[in-house]
């Protein structure tokens, strides 16, 4: 009986200490020199903690420990475990440039956790997020350089841009995340199909512009002649008009002259009119003379002789 005592005993103790032990082991913990820890109870957030050992309240206090080291990954490629193999992701790595080519364009994006907390709560995928900004960031940059200058010289001036559109992204959303480095990796022109399909919109560029062009030297030819034509028109209306006015400034003096004999000498300015009208009226007249009952009018012939 007492030997089942002591069994008994000893098998309390042996528990006892595992509880004293795990309630030890869940109370402290510590953090590493790459790392920062979020205490938590309840939900809501206690403290943030830097390297050193600490202790929690068990069952109460919870603790996530973030890496802060500077993380890599590339943008437009993948690179296996082994990181033997590299794969290129055009649906990443495809560009369209300001002189409407294409290109692939690889990047490798350096990064770190800069707020452990925004890291943890504001996001659920900050990673990917920030992959995000980094693509909307290439693609609005090299958008803006002609195809020969993103593969040759204006990697670095690229490289700048983009990192301070990412930097700005990262702190209007504070995903807790912060842009060490981007590099070009490399940069080259796309696929044959793509370059195939490029072909073919270059050919249409082309045709666009031998069109443009056919019609500003029609433009040029033509408009000469027509300007020459409306200045033409327009001379001949000019002078048609000044005739018209001389004409009319020539009968006004001319009606004007009569009008001044005719209140000197009203009666035979009168006459003067009547004859001379008569003048040029009666030669282009034919007399005929009958007695009303003639059926057969005789014309009177030319009396003058002329």
């Amino acid at each position: 009986m007492e030997k089942n005592k002591k069994i008994t005993g000893i098998v309390l103790g042996v528990l006892l200490l595992i509880a004293v032990g795990s309630t030890l082991f869940s109370t402290a913990y510590s953090v590493s020199e790459q790392e920062q820890a979020v205490v938590t109870m309840f939900g809501k957030v206690q403290s943030v903690k830097n390297a050193g050992i600490y202790f929690k309240i068990p069952y109460i206090q919870h603790v996530t420990k973030v890496d802060t080291t500077t993380h890599g990954t590339g943008i437009g490629y993948t690179v296996s475990d082994s990181g033997q193999n590299i794969d290129s992701d055009e649906s990443e790595s495809l560009m369209i440039t300001s002189d409407f080519n294409f290109v692939n364009i690889d990047f490798y994006l350096e990064y770190k956790v800069s707020d452990p907390v925004a890291y943890l709560y504001n996001s659920s995928d900050p990673e990917e997020i920030l992959k995000n900004f980094v693509l909307a960031a290439v693609r609005s940059t090299v958008i803006d350089y002609p195809v020969d200058e993103v593969i040759t010289t204006a990697k670095s001036q690229i490289q700048s841009e983009v990192k301070d559109k990412v930097a700005k992204s990262l702190e209007e959303n504070n995903i807790g995340l912060q842009i060490i480095n981007i590099s070009v990796q490399d940069a080259e022109p796309p696929t044959v199909e793509i370059v195939q399909a490029f072909k073919e919109v270059e050919t249409a560029k082309q045709s666009k512009d031998t069109a443009i062009n056919n019609a500003n030297q029609y433009r040029n030819e033509q408009l000469p002649a027509a300007q020459a034509e409306a200045d033409r028109i327009i001379q001949n209306a000019e002078a048609k008009k000044q005739a018209r006015i001389a004409e009319a400034e020539g009968q006004v003096q001319k009606f004007n002259k009569l009008y001044q004999e005719y209140e000197k000498y009203p009666d035979a300015t009168k006459k003067r009119l009547f004859y001379e009208t008569m003048e040029d009226v009666l030669p282009s007249l034919k007399v005929i003379i009958t007695d009303g009952n003639t059926q057969q009018l005789l014309p009177l012939g030319n009396f003058g002789g002329n």
